[in-house]
């Protein structure tokens, strides 16, 4: 089914006597921080959340649990602290992080009462094939030999490999008696000079040029991005995933972006 994320129509049929809804729609944080595109980054996902709990709330037999992706973004940049599930975000930060994820999480608690099951996931950033365009984008500037440490290179990348973020997904979607917060990160949080090191292994280059912080921000002017993407960190780490046991696929960020091989 097609729909606009913003009008109630035929497509609400499909959740009718559905068992879960999973909700994923947003704008890609890969813009420029304009205040157009912020404006959008909120509204792509506060509203459309919105109106499934509209559509849920109108249905004589509504899901019984929901599943909504956030991001690790709501904390914003926080250097070396150690963040997992039981850390409390910032009330205020850079606003195409902490209050787009703010709003989002708002709107997601506001919509979902009567829902008997909700699953809230902070994913971190993707490391996968060729439909992950964040690895694709990190593969090209290693192969042109921009894959250097950005402003130093000790900002903190939260990661997970893209299979790992499906499994928690599915264990999200399927089993009965999960529900919370859980925060969709691997085991290692790596520096972003340990991720570019990866990429340009994968990629054959034995060297990177460094790109201090005016030229990041010049670079992410010319290819239409935001800086901050590279230029802010956080250190998050999976507790709940680790005390129930998940096995990750990828323990190590050199491995999994070894992994991807030519599929990027």
């Amino acid at each position: 089914m097609q729909w606009d994320a913003q009008t109630l129509d035929a497509w609400t049929e499909v959740l009718e006597d559905a068992d879960v809804v999973v909700h994923m729609t947003g704008k890609r944080v890969d813009c420029r921080p304009t205040k157009v595109n912020i404006d959008e980054l909120i509204s792509s996902r506060v509203e459309p959340v919105r109106l499934v709990g509209k559509a849920v709330a109108g249905l004589s037999s509504p899901p019984t649990a929901w599943v909504q992706l956030s991001s690790l973004a709501i904390f914003g940049d926080r250097g070396d602290t150690i963040i997992d599930e039981s850390t409390t975000p910032p009330e205020s930060g850079i606003r195409q992080q902490v209050e787009v994820c703010q709003l989002w999480e708002e709107a997601f608690r506001d919509s979902t009462e009567g829902i008997e099951r909700t699953v809230l996931v902070r994913p971190a950033i993707g490391i996968g094939g060729d439909d992950d365009p964040a690895s694709a984008q990190l593969k090209r500037l290693a192969r042109w030999g921009l894959g250097g440490p950005v402003a130093g290179g000790d900002q903190w990348v939260s990661w997970i490999a893209t299979v790992d973020l499906f499994s928690v997904l599915m264990r999200a979607i399927t089993d009965e008696d999960y529900s919370g917060l859980v925060h969709a990160t691997g085991p290692k949080p790596a520096t972003h000079a340990e991720m570019m090191a990866a990429y340009r292994r994968l990629v054959g280059r034995s060297f990177g040029l460094p790109s201090p912080s005016g030229v990041v921000h010049i670079g992410a002017q010319l290819l239409g991005s935001d800086p901050q993407l590279a230029l802010t960190g956080r250190r998050c780490i999976p507790t709940r995933l680790k005390n129930e046991g998940f096995e990750f696929t990828h323990y190590d960020i050199k491995d999994a972006v070894l992994a991807l091989g030519d599929r990027i």
